[in-house]
């Protein structure tokens, strides 16, 4: 009988629930309790559909696992709780003879920390092809601008009228432009110049620059945590990161929204695969429309915007620059809030590989 094993249950890390044939819950850990953020009194009685939202592949699992008398291991669930956010767990469902109930055993595994490292895998490879993608595009046209620009001046010395060398001299002038622009394109590989610096004062140099491009409309509101410990990197790298997410942010609500600069230690943090007993969090959230979902898994790409006349550099040389000092950068969008979130190793942080 199960019923027998259930204080042993009492002391496991992972989160066990037991359920009755009508899925109705009979007993609960205090590992599930922890995870489920209730207590066993709410939860004992009421149904796994009552509980969670969307529960439909739990149920699916709970009947395969009795119609087929054996264990079954849903490994990607989205189970929601209320208004709180939605947890991605494993369950494997396990038949048990419970006072002849046809109970069935329900074992939870959080793994938002293992789709976390997955996301920054594939975050820190993608940053890879990008600058790949960016040095090769940079290189392709930087040789064609430079004939461009010398047959535009050998032109202008041969024209018979002084006043057609307005029309050379744009030539000249859009060729020039363009070359500035390569240049951006390459800046990302300078090595970081590091030096301890406070986040905040990013920020605020941030802040100035968008409240004197954006004099009207806009609204700044500032969220910092005084007790941040400062930071070790190359500040005008940080900067111009911190710059190219918020000045999306701002051109996304057109100038007209609030934009939120918030921070926040960060504790026992994992930053690309690496453990840190300390980070900064930094948040910005603006309360545009939201990003496209056709265009969510790329966003980081170069030449991918969101909007009409965008380069699509700003992101793809922000994620570049993080990911040179360490850290990471993470979104989430809904329409009316967009929150943009880089975690940056803190100074006097020790890490494990």
């Amino acid at each position: 009988m199960l019923t027998a094993a259930l204080p042993g249950l009492d002391l496991l890390a992972t989160a066990v629930m037991l359920v009755d044939e009508r899925a109705r819950v009979m007993y609960v850990n205090p590992a599930a309790e922890n995870l489920f953020e209730m207590g066993a009194r709410q939860l004992k009685s009421h149904g796994v559909v009552e509980i969670f939202g969307g529960a439909e592949r739990l149920v699916a699992a709970m009947a395969y696992a009795r119609a087929n008398a054996c264990s079954y291991t849903e490994h990607d669930l989205e189970l929601t709780l209320g208004a709180r956010t939605a947890l991605h767990l494993s369950c494997c469902v396990t038949p048990v003879d419970e006072r002849q109930e046809r109970a069935l055993l329900l074992e939870f595994r959080p793994i938002d920390q293992r789709l976390k490292v997955d996301r920054e895998e594939r975050l820190l490879n993608q940053n890879l092809a990008n600058r790949e993608l960016i040095r090769n595009l940079a290189h392709e046209i930087k040789n064609p601008l430079g004939g461009i620009r010398g047959a535009a001046q050998l032109l202008q010395r041969e024209l018979p009228r002084p006043q057609l060398a307005e029309y050379t001299q744009v030539i000249i002038d859009e060729a020039d432009r363009l070359q500035a622009l390569m240049d951006r394109l390459l800046t990302p590989h300078r090595l970081p110049q590091p030096r301890s610096f406070s986040v905040h004062e990013a920020l605020e140099r941030v802040r100035a620059v968008l409240r004197a491009e954006t004099p009207e409309g806009l609204v700044i509101e500032r969220d910092y945590d005084v007790s941040l410990p400062p930071i070790v990197a190359d500040m005008e790298q940080i900067i111009q990161a911190l710059l190219n997410i918020a000045r999306n942010a701002v051109q996304a609500m057109q100038g007209r929204g609030t934009l939120t600069l918030k921070t926040r230690v960060a504790r026992q943090a994992i930053i690309a695969r690496r453990r840190h007993r300390h980070a900064a969090r930094i948040e910005i959230i603006d309360t545009g429309p939201g990003i496209a979902e056709s265009i969510r898994d790329k966003l980081f790409y170069p030449l991918v915007s969101g909007r009409d006349g965008g380069s699509g550099l700003g992101l793809s040389i922000a994620q570049t620059y993080i990911n040179q000092h360490g850290g990471t950068i993470e979104f989430e969008s809904r329409p009316g809030r967009t929150s943009f979130v880089i975690h940056l190793p803190i100074a006097d942080a020790t890490s494990n590989a």
